[in-house]
């Protein structure tokens, strides 16, 4: 039967996992692939099957706040494993290497080894476990929606230090993406380091 996204993310990919032997099932998702500064932040979360916090979904549809209440609720129920692909290594590897690296990052910052992941959208990193990709997987999963929350509150709040450092680009308040805004920022003040230099907007502004 198909999925209703309407209802939100469940738990069924995670027990269909479970039924073939893979008891520590993680979701993984990642958030920043698309901002002209800062870092990819990737998270991979084994959730406890018997504590799961109400109300989790996709990040990008909750409100700030719901994100950091449940982002707390996660850590505290949760196994939890973060990477984070810097500037450097997105505009050395390009982006969608510095995401698979995060993301199979993530999984080595787990406490325990997961025998099986499922991944957020259509490409999985190099694991040593098996792995399912699941497209729009945070509207479907409940790991990977947990994962998205964890990625998007931990990016958010290293933006909003990068915001302490540099405030003349507004990134408190866009999180480094390329806002009208940040555009114009980036025309008057140039690129500062945590800018991507391998994006086009970065690049044209460079090369002048």
């Amino acid at each position: 039967m198909a999925h209703d996204d309407s209802l939100g993310p469940d738990f069924s990919f995670e027990l269909a996992a479970k039924a073939q032997g893979f008891s520590r099932v993680c979701g993984i998702d990642e958030a920043g692939r698309g901002p002209l500064a800062g870092p990819v932040v990737a998270a991979a979360v084994i959730l406890d099957p018997d504590n799961i916090p109400r109300g989790l979904n996709d990040s990008k549809k909750l409100d700030a706040e719901t994100r950091e209440a449940l982002f707390a609720q996660i850590v505290k129920s949760a196994k939890i494993g973060v990477g984070i692909g810097d500037e450097s290594r997105i505009d050395r590897d390009n982006i969608l290497a510095a995401t698979m690296w995060a993301m199979a990052e993530a999984v080595q910052n787990l406490s325990d080894a997961p025998h099986y992941a499922l991944v957020d959208g259509n490409r999985a990193p190099k694991l040593s476990c098996g792995v399912q990709t699941i497209v729009a997987g945070d509207a479907r999963s409940l790991s990977i929606a947990a994962a998205s929350i964890i990625a998007k509150v931990t990016r958010d709040r290293i933006m909003v230090a990068l915001h302490d450092e540099f405030p003349g680009y507004g990134f408190a308040r866009h999180k480094g993406y390329g806002t009208a805004f940040h555009r114009a920022a980036l025309l008057e003040l140039g690129p500062c380091i945590h800018h991507r230099r391998s994006f086009a907007p970065v690049a044209q502004l460079l090369a002048r």
